[in-house]
């Protein structure tokens, strides 16, 4: 089902204010690595919000989702001090791992691989057919 306007502006809304709260409440570095919302999600009757996490370079992105969830009321309480001039009743906060980022670097990954695996074997077929000694 696609997504609709109000859900959308929302969403943004959410967002914007959700990156500056983690900002400001030290939660964008955590544990050494980087922490950021990567996109938020609304059910269409506003009630919910699903944000989505991207964790950056943090050894076990499972506790920092714990201290997360553990802080989740004082985030619920900025966002709502926030946007209560706008929303009529503030989502209950759903946080989501995003693994995306993990996904893009395991593909690169295997691509450099299928690459150097590659070459050797285009530098054997090129140098057999090239080989005077061999004719």
């Amino acid at each position: 089902m696609e997504e609709g306007k109000r859900q959308r502006q929302v969403a943004g809304a959410i967002q914007e204010e959700m990156n500056d709260i983690f900002r400001r409440l030290n939660l964008s570095m955590i544990a050494g690595g980087m922490v950021s919302i990567s996109s938020v999600k609304v059910t269409p009757d506003l009630l919910e919000a699903r944000i989505y996490l991207s964790i950056f370079q943090v050894p076990d992105p499972k506790e920092v989702m714990k201290v997360i969830e553990s802080r989740a009321w004082e985030i619920k309480k900025e966002l709502a001090d926030r946007v209560k001039h706008q929303f009529r009743r503030i989502p209950v906060l759903h946080f989501y791992l995003d693994d995306t980022l993990d996904y893009v670097f395991k593909m690169e990954e295997i691509f450099k691989q299928i690459n150097a695996e590659k070459k050797p074997n285009e530098a054997s077929a090129k140098g057999d057919s090239l080989d005077p000694a061999s004719n």
